[in-house]
């Protein structure tokens, strides 16, 4: 059996924190969105709550672009915060940010990752990690349910979030970021506490899927 000094920590993170992913995706809300049981409403909703959430990372990225555990990380290519708001421009409108507002537990997930940005570089890693390669993957399943129920085009305004133009080959670029994963200058204990951020960020996206469930709940 290999000791966990023998494990890549890119395993060891993904493994450790699976049944709070499994959790996430299996929430109600996610659930019903998934299967195209919300209206078009919903989906703005949560498009919403990513924008709060992306804006809490990417307007840290500047600052963290040179630091030595956090700066490598820090890659154009996934900025998602342009996206997100010609994706909102095209469900709300020109005056999107006019009725823009966020959830408690949108709230309190992006002032954990400001937090994380400003005084823990490894714990806005695990932030980092959580969302991007979700987006790289599960991401690719909401894009494709969302053009079909809501007939959004292919790739297009409304779903651009989830499309990385930069990134030419996903599957290589996540076995790339993996390998920084791995490459983390970090001691095991440092390593375990980035995995139960990676938990709690987890929780926190959780909290936000439950709260956005109470919002729309499915009509009896």
């Amino acid at each position: 059996m290999d000791s966990p000094a023998a494990t890549p920590f890119s395993t060891l993170i993904r493994t450790a924190s699976h049944a709070q992913h499994t959790e996430a995706e299996n929430s109600s809300f996610m659930s019903n969105m998934l299967g195209g049981r919300l209206a078009v409403t919903a989906y703005r909703r949560y498009t919403e709550q990513l924008w709060f959430v992306y804006r809490a990372l990417e307007s840290a990225a500047t600052a963290l672009a040179d630091d030595p555990v956090a700066g490598p990380f820090i890659q154009p290519e996934l900025a998602r915060t342009t996206q997100l708001e010609r994706d909102l421009a095209h469900l709300g409108g020109p005056d999107w940010r006019t009725h823009l507002s966020a959830l408690p537990a949108t709230r309190a997930y992006a002032a954990r990752i400001e937090e994380c940005a400003r005084t823990w570089p490894a714990g806005y890693v695990a932030h980092h990690y959580t969302r991007y390669l979700g987006d790289l993957s599960g991401g690719q399943i909401i894009r494709g349910t969302a053009e079909k129920t809501w007939g959004f085009a292919r790739k297009g305004d409304g779903v651009r979030f989830y499309v990385f133009e930069g990134i030419g080959n996903p599957a290589a670029f996540k076995r790339e970021y993996r390998a920084l994963l791995d490459a983390l200058p970090l001691d095991d204990l440092e390593k375990q506490q980035v995995i139960g951020e990676c938990k709690r960020a987890f929780a926190l996206n959780t909290a936000v899927f439950r709260e956005l469930g109470d919002e729309f709940p499915l009509s009896a």
